[in-house]
């Protein structure tokens, strides 16, 4: 269990905010102690939980598996890596909640050298990503003052129409705006 600390959060929210609007609810299926959920409730936006562990949040107790219709349009959440991957988990995840699910949005908080996962192409070649954010700094998820890795923001869009645009992000809020005032 890694909680996710607020400033990847705030980034993409930042980033995202006005596609993230276009839904009635965002799905946050790996829910964990709710710092994610915390941070878009944050912003105005209404948020569905789940996980498969009771971590004081309030989320459903139930497994990302047993949904066979998504509770909403939109995913954004950092997955379980080992289901995202092609080791133990052949993409299981990603393919869940694309085909299965058919979400409309899904945006995944995953290490930077995600795309480089062996066995991954076929996937990649179905199901290209509509935007990466790579962040520019290593986030802490230990809180122990040393992160091993960059990660990115994958985001898969159906409304996006084009080849996958990569851009940076830096520790910005998705309140800047109004805290700037």
């Amino acid at each position: 269990f890694y909680p996710t600390p607020p400033e990847p959060t705030r980034a993409f929210l930042h980033a995202e905010m006005d596609r993230l609007r276009d839904f009635n609810t965002i799905w946050e299926p790996a829910a964990g102690d709710g710092a994610m959920v915390r941070e878009m409730e944050s912003v105005g936006l209404s948020v569905r939980s789940s996980d498969l562990i009771d971590r004081g949040c309030g989320a459903d107790i139930r497994s990302f598996y047993d949904f066979p219709v998504s509770p909403a349009g939109a995913i954004v959440t950092n997955p379980p890596f080992a289901e995202c991957g092609w080791g133990n988990g052949k993409a299981r995840w990603l393919y869940h909640a694309l085909e299965t699910l058919n979400v409309e949005y899904m945006a995944l908080l995953m290490n930077w050298s995600f795309p480089g996962a062996g066995g991954l192409a076929p996937f990649w070649a179905s199901y290209p990503p509509s935007r990466v954010y790579l962040m520019r700094w290593k986030i802490d998820f230990t809180g122990q003052g040393a992160p091993p890795m960059l990660n990115a923001w994958f985001v898969w869009d159906k409304l996006w129409d084009g080849e996958t645009v990569l851009r940076m992000l830096d520790r910005k809020d998705a309140r800047q705006g109004e805290l700037c005032l």
